[in-house]
């Protein structure tokens, strides 16, 4: 495969020791674009108010990483849904609305973007059946991840094969809620108070979004990796929703994260 050298994707040792080369990743970072200003890098996003054209040299540079043109890039519009679509060769660059992709078709490459949410890629890589999922607090409760699976499991791969990773997103360090967020989560489950601990402000708390998320996965049946890289904290490598809100900047960027089955 032709890299663009000046991309550098964070990597998911699980997917290497358990995907093996069948299958490319990459959790990429804002370095390596061709945005400016707020936008500055690699924004893939097309629903910010980044030019339209740095957006698309970005994602051409991304599916480049992966050997692919840039209309073999498929992702969707995410709305926080619980929904995952499969892709197969006859994909034709549309965005439906869904949070989450799956195939078992080479030469696609799945990605998801995000900007404090969870993204999580998924292999199986004797099936040769992928997956890529958006999940933010609102998707993990709902039920993305395993919509993921299932449609994976509908392609031929087995749950106790497939890896997931989640890849940077916000940790509980910096993702204050308030108490009626906590009473839904604790109304859903009630183990899931374990995930919250007691903010410095009254009636707030610190989430642990990446904690339910691979909770989630395992509960699913799969084998599941976090990161931990928190995209908060990490402003040279990674666009925040919850920074940009904090700072009151008028917009944000979204990175990507994408993985895609090797030609034969």
């Amino acid at each position: 495969m032709q890299h663009d050298a000046v991309l550098s994707p964070v990597q998911s040792s699980l997917f290497s020791e358990k995907a093996g080369p069948a299958i490319a990743h990459g959790y990429f970072t804002r370095k390596g674009g061709v945005s400016e200003g707020l936008y500055s890098g690699l924004n893939v996003g097309l629903g910010s108010k980044d030019e339209r054209a740095h957006v698309n040299e970005n994602r051409a540079r991304v599916a480049r990483w992966f050997g692919a043109a840039p209309e073999r890039l498929a992702t969707v519009h995410q709305v926080h849904s619980p929904d995952a679509v499969i892709v197969d060769e006859t994909y034709d660059g549309s965005r439906p609305e869904a949070d989450a992709l799956v195939t078992a078709t080479s030469g696609i490459v799945l990605g998801v973007l995000s900007a404090d949410c969870g993204p999580i890629l998924f292999a199986d890589a004797e099936a040769k059946v992928i997956g890529a999922a958006h999940a933010g607090w609102k998707g993990a409760l709902g039920g993305v991840l395993e919509s993921t699976i299932d449609k994976m499991v509908t392609l031929g791969a087995r749950r106790e094969r497939i890896v997931a990773c989640l890849g940077p997103s916000i940790s509980r360090r910096n993702y204050e809620v308030g108490s009626e967020f906590v009473e839904r989560f604790v109304a859903a489950n009630e183990s899931y108070a374990s995930f919250f601990r007691a903010s410095e402000r009254d009636g707030h708390a610190m989430f642990d979004l990446p904690g339910l998320t691979i909770k989630r996965l395992v509960d699913a049946g799969v084998a599941a990796e976090n990161l931990d890289i928190c995209t908060y904290a990490d402003e040279e490598r990674f666009f925040s929703y919850r920074r940009t809100t904090h700072r009151q900047e008028p917009d944000y960027g979204r990175q990507i994260s994408a993985i895609c089955i090797r030609g034969t």
